[in-house]
């Protein structure tokens, strides 16, 4: 039996709103949002790690409307009981008075949708009282409570025998130096969350070694000294596709998307739409990533603006992923979370990394389906 029978959800549906129009986070921009085109993720994303969770007897305790009775609703699950009304529209201080709601209910396991501020307003309100776990649902998520992917919820929350729980960091993200290319984040918080290794995500970890230094300049050489004449590459964020930037001697964004075509830089800090008009005309590409350390992410975290529409159109074979050897070490399995199961299970079970000049390493992708 399922150690975890009543529980909380909440679900702010606002999450991700930013990422596919490249604001990083939606943060107090969701109005940014929406005037670019963004459409709400996060209720979608409730609604696709809920649905196996039908008729296994659970107790749902939720706030009104969007933010968790709609979802549930969407999942096939009516019998739920609404312990808290949100405003319209919904802000963080519902998030935190909706979990002080479910803590009188008698909840056994906190389950929110959302990305790193969500978890930071959960925290506030649960502190260690019970555990909690995320759908994510995010742009970025860097704490260690969240599940891999809506499908990873209903395995870990329909586990049987008791409940095994672990300390879990979660991370504050400073949004503004995000935007700004200045990637700043602080221990929130300590709290407690189902362990399930191979399920739920860990923290990011950063690496910054001397060693470090010298495997990104390496890797930023081969991929800068490998590209092809007339092919369109697509730099990811992160330190280490930034080497392949400076190998070429361009300004590119830190931690959004660039573009690069015969060695000179065409497009800087792009969002979906700017990606899909370079790619409009069939245009040979390719999708430069890197891993995040720890966590094994290569899509699915800061990654949003690379969609299911996008990398279709680039080629999910045209994929090349860097990561040093050190972080690799530190990196059991990697994972892809495009927001597109099939489109996931496309990449197969396992992705080349390129480690150095001319070094590889073939990893697995996390997923049981190829185990």
């Amino acid at each position: 039996m399922p150690a975890f029978r009543t529980i909380g959800l909440v679900v702010n549906p606002l999450a991700g709103m930013g990422g596919r129009v490249g604001l990083k986070g939606t943060d107090d921009l969701a109005d940014r949002a929406r005037a670019l085109g963004a459409e709400p993720l996060a209720p979608t994303r409730a609604a696709e790690a809920l649905a196996p969770l039908a008729g296994h007897g659970l107790r749902f305790v939720t706030a009104a409307g969007e933010m968790g009775a709609a979802p549930l609703a969407a999942a096939g699950i009516a019998d739920c009981d609404c312990v808290y009304e949100p405003a319209s529209p919904s802000t963080a201080a519902d998030t935190r008075a909706a979990c002080r709601a479910f803590l009188d209910a008698g909840v056994d396991l906190v389950l929110f949708c959302g990305g790193d501020g969500t978890a930071r307003d959960v925290a506030d309100a649960i502190g260690t009282a019970v555990p909690v776990l995320g759908i994510p649902a995010g742009v970025k998520m860097y704490s260690s409570v969240f599940a891999l992917d809506p499908g990873s919820v209903s395995r870990v929350l329909l586990a049987d025998g008791p409940a095994r729980l672990a300390d879990a960091e979660v991370i504050d993200v400073d949004e503004e130096a995000y935007r700004a290319n200045d990637f700043r984040t602080v221990l929130h918080a300590i709290v407690r969350t189902p362990a399930a290794p191979g399920l739920v995500q860990a923290a990011k970890q950063v690496f910054e070694e001397a060693d470090e230094d010298r495997a990104r300049a390496a890797i930023g050489a081969f991929i800068a000294d490998a590209m092809r004449p007339g092919v369109l590459y697509v730099l990811g964020p992160g330190t280490t596709t930034g080497a392949v930037a400076e190998r070429l001697s361009v300004k590119g964004t830190l931690l959004g998307f660039d573009a690069v075509l015969d060695g000179r830089l065409i497009g800087r800090d792009l969002a979906e739409k700017d990606l899909l008009a370079l790619l409009e005309d069939g245009h040979e590409a390719r999708l430069v990533l890197s891993v995040i350390g720890a966590q094994g992410f290569v899509l699915g975290r800061g990654t949003q603006v690379c969609t299911p529409t996008v990398i279709r159109l680039i080629g999910p074979d045209r994929l090349i992923v860097l990561g040093t050897p050190g972080k690799l070490a530190r990196t059991p399995r990697l994972h892809v979370d495009t927001g597109d199961p099939d489109l996931d299970q496309s990449f197969g079970p396992y992705l080349r990394v390129v480690t150095g000049y001319g070094t590889a390493q073939r990893k697995r992708i996390g997923t049981d389906t190829f185990v």
